[in-house]
């Protein structure tokens, strides 16, 4: 069970930080360099809407498995990093419900309404939040190897 939970948490977790790694380094910059914005705004606005499915279904996911270790082993006896890790991932996790359930209806309702300059800050804003949820995710894998 321990090596389920383990595969589990470790693939929702490639998914969130992967899927920010693609979106900022690859989709982002092929959008700019081949899109115009009324066919690059739409486009990324349906590609973030799927992403973010994903990522909510990860969050429960990582959320759960991580939780369900810290219990079977104790909240006291889990490694450093353990700790660390949990404090990082509340803070990405509000950052993720800011940008899905913030950010996000506004630029695609401003991207519907074809206003491409709004939905263009929306996802200027987004990028800067991905940006530094990246920077935290990669602090999650530093923290989740240091007990190793």
């Amino acid at each position: 069970m321990e090596s389920m939970l383990l595969a589990v948490h470790v693939a929702a977790a490639a998914v969130w930080v992967g899927g920010k790694v693609f979106a900022h380094f690859c989709l982002r910059p092929a959008a700019f360099e081949l899109l115009e914005p009324p066919q690059r705004v739409p486009m990324m606005i349906g590609a973030l809407g799927r992403f973010f499915r994903w990522v909510a279904v990860s969050v429960v996911l990582l959320w759960a498995t991580g939780l369900w270790r810290f219990v079977q082993g104790g909240f006291s006896n889990a490694p450093p990093g353990w700790h660390a890790m949990m404090g990082i991932a509340a803070v990405m996790t509000v950052i993720f419900g800011v940008i899905a359930h913030g950010i996000f209806p506004k630029a695609r309702a401003a991207s519907q309404a074809r206003r491409w300059p709004d939905a263009a800050a929306g996802l200027g804003r987004i990028r800067t939040l991905v940006a530094a949820n990246l920077g935290l995710g990669r602090a999650t894998s530093v923290a989740a190897t240091l007990h190793r």
